[in-house]
């Protein structure tokens, strides 16, 4: 068997490949494809490639997490209504405000929250981190740069006036290099397309067809226009949702939890009450 050592690499195969220097971006994506047609790395690989390229192209407000989807926890709330918020919404670091969504006081982490439960002294603000505050325009590349240096996994986006306009997490910036990563929405294959949790709620993939959610809900959705629940979502908001995005429809919120630039991956689906619903 040939040694490993006497295998050539992958750069320098690649290398090989690119015989002359690519004039621009789109001419060194056509040489990556090529090596890729020519067996050189697989799929995956051209991807993260393709998807490292594209980073310095993208602003912050591209991905970002929206103003109005941000989920935040308020100084003046109870520990005990803070920890029941943490457990729902299932994140690991939250924004902290004072009177709106523009006084962002810091960050907590829900780590945090434990020294409260071991009987350890606790005060909310002291145990706040920085919150670090970024514009709008800022390129992906130079933010996973300070992401990196500073070792801070979140970041609030403001606006010309200085507002919040949402916010962003190293997640959101490595998806769009790698794709969708894996984290606590994650089903096993092995389980159902609808996943009641301890809350009332359900995880739903979005790849559920309408027709098996229609028997699990005993509702009638039609799926003449689409197949499945996340074609619904993406039918009802004539566009591809961002994380956390919630709609409201026929008698259900949708909440994605997870999604990419090509489909949705998971929601959390509840019922609405019958007043709310009869209200919408």
């Amino acid at each position: 068997m040939e040694p490993s050592s006497s295998r050539p690499k992958l750069l320098d195969r690649i290398s090989a490949l690119l015989t002359r220097e690519p004039e621009s971006r789109s001419d060194l994506n056509d040489m990556l494809r090529a090596a890729y047609a020519r067996n050189l790395f697989d799929a995956d690989a051209l991807a993260i490639m393709e998807g490292a390229l594209d980073v310095s192209g993208i602003q912050v407000r591209d991905v970002m997490i929206p103003r109005a989807q941000m989920e935040v926890v308020s100084v003046e709330d109870p520990i005990e209504k803070i920890t029941e918020f943490a457990i729902l919404t299932a994140h690991s670091r939250f924004p902290v405000i004072g009177e709106s969504k523009d006084d962002i006081l810091g960050i907590l982490l829900a780590k945090d929250l434990l020294r409260y439960y071991a009987g350890k002294e606790f005060d909310l603000r002291d145990m706040l981190r920085p919150a670090v505050f970024i514009p709008e325009s800022k390129r992906l590349n130079v933010l996973l740069r300070e992401f990196r240096v500073s070792r801070n996994h979140m970041a609030i986006v403001v606006d010309e006036y200085g507002g919040a306009a949402g916010l962003v997490t190293i997640e959101d910036v490595l998806e769009q290099i790698v794709g969708d990563i894996d984290d606590e929405y994650d089903f096993d294959e092995e389980a159902g397309n609808i996943i009641a949790d301890q809350t009332g709620r359900y995880r739903v993939k979005g790849k559920t067809e309408i027709s098996a959610f229609n028997h699990a809900f005993d509702v009638e959705f039609e799926d003449e226009e689409y197949d499945t629940v996340g074609g619904m979502i993406i039918h009802l908001l004539g566009r591809l949702p961002k994380r956390h995005e919630i709609v409201e429809h026929g008698g259900f919120r949708f909440q994605v939890l997870r999604a990419d630039s090509r489909r949705i991956y998971t929601l959390l689906v509840e019922r609405l009450p019958a007043a709310h619903t009869s209200g919408a």
